[in-house]
């Protein structure tokens, strides 16, 4: 009777407990990794929009030889799901700059990235981070 018990199939709570540790240790590698490409593919949306409104304004400037403040004069709208608010400060009459600020905040940071008209592309907070 004691021989039969012994050969039962299946696993012991030692090989269990260490296939759940490899487990939760490729979850500690991969989350963070993944959280990490989730908000760079996210920010990917302000850097499009702010690259389209700068050269939808040159456009513009180009035909009216003016800058427009109206995002919906360039053509310019974001559809779906909006991560980004997005606004234009001009100074001087032909400085401007165009900013996408995120709609969620992360801790105490929002994400936030400016392009001026010398199509320099700045983030002034990193969320990512």
């Amino acid at each position: 009777m004691l021989n039969k018990l012994r050969n039962t199939k299946g696993f012991t709570l030692i090989e269990l407990m260490i296939v759940v540790a490899i487990i939760g240790i490729l979850a500690a590698i991969a989350i963070p990794n993944f959280l990490n490409y989730q908000c760079k593919s996210k920010q990917s949306e302000a850097k499009q929009a702010l690259g389209t409104i700068s050269k939808n304004l040159e456009a513009y400037l180009s035909e009216h030889d003016v800058y427009t403040d109206s995002l919906g004069a360039l053509g310019f709208e974001l559809k779906g799901k909006n991560r980004y608010n997005i606004t234009l400060a001009f100074s001087e009459g032909d400085t401007y700059t165009a900013t996408a600020t995120s709609t969620t905040v992360k801790g105490d940071a929002t994400d936030t990235w400016t392009m001026t008209q010398s199509l320099v592309l700045t983030n002034t907070v990193n969320a990512c981070q």
